[in-house]
């Protein structure tokens, strides 16, 4: 079987999320086209993809606070409204690439999601080990979750890509954004004309980043970049057959098809273990 890539559309790409359900149509339909292209390409290419939830989940989730747990009737409506929105963008996501002629297949992660007070200690990778082997592109996207403390949490596209990369044994992990990668500025503060592209993050280099890492502009409910970029080392920690994650710019028109079709393009960032 061809190499497994992990692939993420952020939130911030797909949506405006400064605003509540603002989709960037043009975006997602070139991305489709992109991915399209790099399957026609490489027809051995495997690939999970995952999705923000933008200004779609994102802000219901901020509006009810739903990460940090639910407990009243109230909470339990807004756990349900959250639910609901991030499925609303998957289902366009869904259809652009679809009709892009990538055999995509859905996968809620919320049916079978467990957290402990935030953390994902439980996703069935069932389905999704079925479609890889039926050369169907599954989906997955940022959702709620059960949480045995909480009561109900919010778990990020990177969190279920740490808990599914350990079995499934990815190669790569592609995160697209609507930046250039990790900057020297916080993005959350707008592009400082000084930032400038941090090329390459180990285990050990994060600790001295300090504010590069400091968040995402508009609504993130999951942490922003410092989230990001933590569990990403995670993953590469516990997943032997991870060379790198790459955080590129999906604004950059044609520089996802080539990322997906050669593994040595170098733009962004990529998180790396130690050398030596």
């Amino acid at each position: 079987m061809g190499d497994l890539i992990f692939l993420k559309l952020g939130g911030s790409l797909l949506t405006d999320k400064a605003r509540p359900r603002a989709l960037r149509a043009e975006a997602l339909n070139r991305l489709a086209g992109e991915i399209s292209a790099a399957l026609a390409f490489r027809p051995e290419l495997r690939l999970l993809i995952g999705q923000g939830g933008g200004s779609y989940a994102h802000t219901v989730a901020e509006r009810y606070g739903t990460r940090d747990g639910v407990a009243s009737p109230e909470d339990w409506r807004g756990y349900a409204a959250t639910a609901r929105a991030a499925a609303e963008l998957n289902r366009i996501v869904i259809e652009s690439l679809a009709s892009a002629g990538i055999p995509v297949l859905p996968v809620q992660p919320s049916a079978s999601a467990m957290c402990r007070d935030g953390e994902l200690r439980a996703l069935d990778e069932r389905p999704i080990r079925t479609a890889l082997a039926n050369n169907l592109v599954p989906v997955v996207y940022g959702d709620v979750a059960l949480d045995e403390v909480r009561g109900g949490t919010i778990v990020s596209t990177e969190q279920i890509f740490r808990w599914l990369a350990p079995r499934l044994s990815p190669t790569r992990v592609l995160l697209v954004g609507e930046v250039a990668g990790v900057l020297t500025a916080d993005p959350s503060s707008g592009l400082s004309p000084g930032s400038e592209v941090i090329p390459e993050i180990t285990p050990g280099s994060l600790q001295t980043l300090g504010r590069a890492l400091g968040g995402a502009r508009g609504v993130d409910v999951t942490g922003g970049m410092l989230a990001k970029v933590s569990e990403m080392i995670a993953l590469l920690e516990a997943t032997p057959s991870v060379v790198a994650v790459q955080i590129i710019s999906g604004l950059d028109p044609g520089l996802l098809r080539d990322c997906l079709t050669d593994p040595n393009v170098r733009a962004g960032t990529r998180i790396v273990r130690e050398s030596g």
